[in-house]
């Protein structure tokens, strides 16, 4: 009567007991660890793998390495680069020959890219296990759904490729996510929702610092221009426009109170640059070469033959903008869970980064000065052996600097091939006052702290 009881049980949830279920087959130490997204921190967790003999897949989106970093490759970085070299990864880059670049100097993304991360992934330790023009669609556990516990942890990862049009499926015994969120930018909409106008304009809104020493400038001439943004991203874009002279109609729309929240500390600075960042801005506002519409909540977008109209509210009254021919939307960007639907996260209903890691980055009490490095225990998530690092750790909070996601990935990989004590250990110091800083001797300045540009 008990093994009928337990037999109808079973099929009226829709389930066996859990002592009935079958056991999912034991993890093979020699599977590889998968690394989703070959930027600055993908790569140097491959660097620490292969140090350490240990077998991976990177696995990358684009055509090449650092694929992302290369759409703001004009950009300056505000860390210099001794934060921008990850130490095991030259370590190998030196053994190949390979001569590091001035330390105290501030590298443009491409600089990055062409200058350490090509090499990096050019070495034979790395570039034979990478996989180009391949996107993760789907993360999951072999033979269990979302919901299954039983030996849930011994399971290997497996993870669904796309390659040329095709699904290929891969076990992996961890993973390392570091896709970042530069894909996924945030919209104009002050209430951070998409709307199917905003989407529809996709062609008048540049999302990012658009390269204007290039042929993308004349995409603004004559043209009426809105900045959104309060950021030193938005006010990079700012500062490039005004080199285009009395062609470019440009309009700075905020949402902070005043428009002295946004100048930063100036000649009071602890850092120079940055202080004049905030100087030279605040000279364009004051000789009206730019105007600065804030606080201005944006709620709605429309197009007319006059332009786009940009409706919403400022202080309290409604407000709108007409005639814009261009917006550039410097308003962040946010992280992609999609794909990891049947993996187990603990992720902060605010900041979407990892849970752990929210009260040490919350961007209303840090900047990227404050942020404290951090391993491996921060970054667990309920899954065994999954991890989110870099940018993406961070979710929606603009601190991240990469000197942090070396050492996220050096505790992780230390972690992962037992080195336990190694993992716990911190081993990256940050001055007090941050490592932000910029360079305007040329007309790219500084305006990303890190890769969170």
């Amino acid at each position: 009567m008990k093994q009928i009881e337990l037999i109808n049980i079973s099929n009226c949830c829709g389930t066996k007991p859990q002592y009935l279920e079958s056991k999912p087959p034991q993890t093979d130490q020699n599977l590889p660890t998968a690394i989703i997204g070959a930027g600055p921190v993908g790569l140097a967790a491959a660097a620490h793998l292969a140090d350490r003999e240990e077998p991976f897949i990177l696995i990358e989106s684009g055509a090449r390495v650092g694929t992302n970093i290369l759409q703001w490759g004009h950009v300056r970085l505000f860390s210099p680069w001794q934060y921008n070299l990850d130490k095991i990864a030259m370590q190998l880059l030196e053994k190949s020959g390979w001569v590091a670049p001035d330390s105290e100097q501030l590298p443009l993304g491409k600089e990055i890219v062409e200058d350490y991360l090509e090499p990096l992934a050019n070495l034979p330790e790395i570039y034979p296990n990478i996989l180009f023009n391949t996107t993760v669609t789907a993360v999951s556990k072999k033979g269990l759904d979302k919901m299954k516990n039983y030996n849930r942890s011994d399971a290997p990862f497996v993870l669904y490729l796309e390659q040329k049009g095709k699904t290929r499926r891969m076990e992996v015994k961890a993973v390392i996510d570091a896709t970042g969120t530069w894909s996924h930018p945030n919209p104009v909409n002050a209430d951070s929702c998409w709307t199917k106008e905003e989407k529809e304009l996709n062609k008048h809104i540049y999302y990012g610092i658009p390269d204007l020493t290039s042929a993308e400038s004349e995409r603004y001439m004559g043209k009426r221009v809105a900045v959104v943004g309060g950021g030193h991203s938005a006010i990079n874009t700012i500062l490039e426009l005004s080199q285009l002279g009395q062609q470019v109609e440009i309009y700075w729309i905020m949402r902070k109170k005043n428009v002295e929240d946004a100048y930063g500390g100036q000649e009071k600075d602890a850092l120079q640059a940055r202080g004049e960042l905030g100087s030279r801005i605040h000279h364009l506002v004051d000789t009206g070469k730019v105007k600065a519409i804030t606080p201005f909540h944006i709620h709605e977008l429309k197009h007319s033959d006059s332009g786009i109209e940009i409706i919403g509210e400022q202080n309290g009254e409604g407000f709108s903008l007409t005639g814009v021919g261009e917006i550039i939307a410097n308003t962040g960007s946010r992280p992609d869970f999609s794909f990891l639907r049947e993996i187990r996260l603990s992720v902060d209903s605010a900041t979407e980064s990892v849970a752990a890691l929210s009260p040490l980055i919350d961007p209303n009490l840090h900047s990227c000065g404050t942020v404290r490095p951090h391993g491996e225990e921060t970054l667990r998530q309920p899954e065994k052996n999954f991890y989110i690092v870099g940018m993406k750790s961070y979710g929606r909070a603009p601190t991240f600097l990469m000197a942090t996601g070396y050492e996220q990935v050096r505790s992780i990989v230390a972690y992962l091939t037992g080195d336990f004590e190694s993992a716990q250990r911190v081993e990256l110091e940050l001055p007090e006052t941050g490592v932000c800083s910029t360079n305007l001797t040329s007309q790219n300045g500084g305006a990303c702290c890190g890769s969170s540009c």
